[in-house]
Parts: structure tokens; sequence; C-alpha cells
């Protein structure tokens, strides 16, 4: 089952959605929010799988929400302005519905969140396979200290070794079991490596990871 909210300024589209999620019975469609900042606030308390999100809001739209969102949160834009597509793409959208869309566009769009779901590493698993040049490589989660961004690519710092990869860092934050935060927008840490947390850094073993003011508080 994929829990799910939804999240538009206008009724009638809210509307739609409730009556599409009723009709796919993987889909538990929890709530809907008339504006950006209740349906952030609600996600942050008892998050969902699913935000099925519209993109022109005032005040907080949602391009700049989707950016806040938790980096587990699968997204669905649901919009009536085909200009943002890229832009919502390039935030690794699962899909990107062009109001008005029918019921069975919306059900392959929760079908690509269904299949997502099941691709998802557990942490019970204790690991992810990456490519790189070399071919697919096992990463143990407990083994990896930290990645680093680095334009098209990530870097993995293992204790003893690093391995690098050509993907996004919103792709490898997918990758990533929960314990995986962020300190910083080019680096992502294993909290349970931290040695010690000062102002601007934590230690991992012998390395020394930036703290942006801005992710301080996911510590």
């Amino acid at each position: 089952m994929i829990t799910a909210i939804a999240i538009d300024d206008e009724r009638m589209a809210l509307e739609v959605v409730r009556s599409h999620a009723a009709k796919v019975p993987f889909l538990e469609l929890q709530q809907v929010f008339l504006d950006a900042i209740s349906g952030l606030e609600y996600q942050k308390t008892r998050p969902v799988d699913l935000v099925l999100l519209d993109i022109n809001m005032p005040d907080l739209s949602g391009i700049d929400l989707a950016e806040m969102l938790q980096n587990e949160t699968m997204v669905i834009f649901t919009t009536a302005y085909s200009e943002y597509a890229v832009k919502g793409f390039e935030l690794n959208a699962l899909d990107y519905l062009l109001k008005p869309f029918s019921l069975s566009r919306f059900l392959k769009a929760c079908q690509k969140a269904q299949e997502w779901k099941q691709l998802q590493p557990s942490e019970i698993n204790g690991h992810v396979f990456v490519k790189t040049a070399e071919g697919q490589i096992r990463i143990n989660f407990s083994e990896l200290f930290f990645c680093e961004a680095m334009g098209n690519y990530v870097t993995l710092h293992l204790e003893d070794e690093k391995i690098i990869s050509r993907m996004t860092f919103k792709e490898l934050e997918k990758l990533l079991p929960s314990f995986f935060i962020r300190t910083h927008r080019s680096f992502l840490v294993n909290k349970n490596r931290i040695e010690k947390i000062e102002k601007h850094q934590v230690q991992i073993g012998d390395h020394r990871v930036p703290v942006s003011l801005s992710y301080t508080l996911s510590l």
C-alpha cells in the first residue's frame, strides 16, 4: 500500500485527485491540502510515501516544497502548466501530470510509484549496488562513511577506499536508508558513523565533513 497526500490550491483539482485515488486499490490518500505549508507540516509529523503536488501555488510553490521534502518521499506533480516539466524532472519527480488528466493517466503514474517503492533497498538488506566504470559494486551501508557530490558523479567514501559512480545526488539519496543525512548540499553522511559534531563540521574517522547552516538541524 502506498500512502499519499495531495496539495493543490484549487478545490476542484483536489476533488479530481480524490476521486481518481479512490479507484486505485494500492493507494491510500490520507489527506488533501489547499496550501503547501499545511501539507509540509503534515508530512513532517506523519510522513507518507507519495505527495501529489500542484506547482503554481501562492506563498510556497510546489517546486519549492519538493526541494524541502524528505529524501525518500516520492513526488508526482499535477499542474496545468507544461513549462514546469523540465524543472519537475530535474527534481526527480516520478511523473508529471498535466491537467486535466484522465484516470488511466493517473493510474499509470501511481503504478510508477508502486514499482519505485518495491525497488527501494531495505535497511534490513544492509547494502546497495552502484554502477562504476568497473561494473556493479556492492556497498554495505555500515561501511559507507559519507558521500560527496561532484557534478554528475558521486564519490562514496568507505573506510579504506573511494568509489566513484555516475549518478545525481538526488538519485543517490533515494538509494540510501534514512540514517544517511545531508550536512551540506554536496555531502551525505552516515549518521551512525559520526564521532564528533562541531559547529561547521562533523568528524567521521579521519575525515572532516562540512556542515552548512541550512542543514544543521538535520543532525
